[in-house]
């Protein structure tokens, strides 16, 4: 068995296989990945959602977040506050601007509802993640900085579904103390 590939390998690769994906593959993926979050059922049960907003070569989200807002679900999305991340409310596009490495987040944060996790909220709450590379076993490689790790490390039971394209599947990641896995992840 030979030595297992390190972190920064994976992510290089995957992130140059992501790059080189076709306009047809990734609309192909967008559209079957929007149907399968719109229809699973912790999407379906969930008021509130807590989504990335697509960067770079990943999945586009928009479909996914614009019929959430269509069907009256709360939308939060991230926002990059120092070494940490929360999620605020938007209503729609006009809500966001250019943030953290050019990622669209949430203006006037201050003025925002900030999305706040209670144990009551382990049934009424979905996040959809980013992430560089998955394994069969949900491990996840993020893009180092850890802001998810940290952001879901007070709040077990909230429903994390880790979604990308099928070339960010690999068969195995070695895991770190403070990596959290999402409790599924889809990719097509």
């Amino acid at each position: 068995m030979g030595k297992m590939e390190s972190k920064s390998e994976i992510r290089k690769k995957v992130l140059a296989l992501r790059d080189r994906l076709g306009p047809m593959e990734r609309k192909r993926s967008e559209i079957l990945m929007t149907e399968r979050i719109l229809g699973h059922q912790w999407y379906y049960k969930a008021k509130e959602l807590l989504i990335f907003l697509s960067y770079g070569s990943e999945i586009d989200t928009a479909p996914i977040w614009e019929e959430a807002l269509r069907q009256g679900k709360k939308v939060y999305v991230p926002c990059v506050l120092g070494e940490y991340m929360e999620f605020f409310r938007i209503s729609g596009k006009a809500d966001l601007q250019p943030g953290y490495k050019g990622i669209p987040e949430p203006v006037d944060i201050d003025k925002r509802e900030k999305f706040v996790f209670t144990v009551e909220k382990t049934d009424s709450a979905l996040m959809l993640m980013p992430g560089v590379a998955f394994d069969p076993v949900r491990n996840r490689i993020g893009y180092g900085k850890g802001f998810y790790d940290r952001y879901l490390a007070d709040k077990m039971g909230l429903h994390t579904i880790a979604i990308g394209y099928d070339c960010q599947m690999v068969s195995a990641i070695e895991a770190e103390e403070n990596d959290i896995r999402p409790m599924q992840v889809i990719c097509l």
